[in-house]
């Protein structure tokens, strides 16, 4: 937890506001939603196997105590 704190105090509101200008300088207003989508739509395909693998295990669980 203290790292996320010292992480935090080295970004300050600055880089944070380059970043985001070099991130439209790079890809265009236009792109970016598109990527986000993207982004997006890969964390919940991320999610979903997590999931399915957490059941996996816990049905593989419930046969061994049987």
């Amino acid at each position: 937890m203290n790292t996320l704190f010292v992480i935090m105090g080295v970004v300050g509101p600055w880089q944070i506001a380059v970043v985001v200008v070099l991130i439209l300088l790079l890809f265009g207003g236009k792109k970016i939603p598109e990527l986000m989508r993207g982004l997006g739509s890969g964390i919940k395909e991320f999610k979903d196997a997590s999931k399915e693998e957490n059941e996996d295990k816990t049905e593989d669980s419930k046969k061994s105590i049987k």
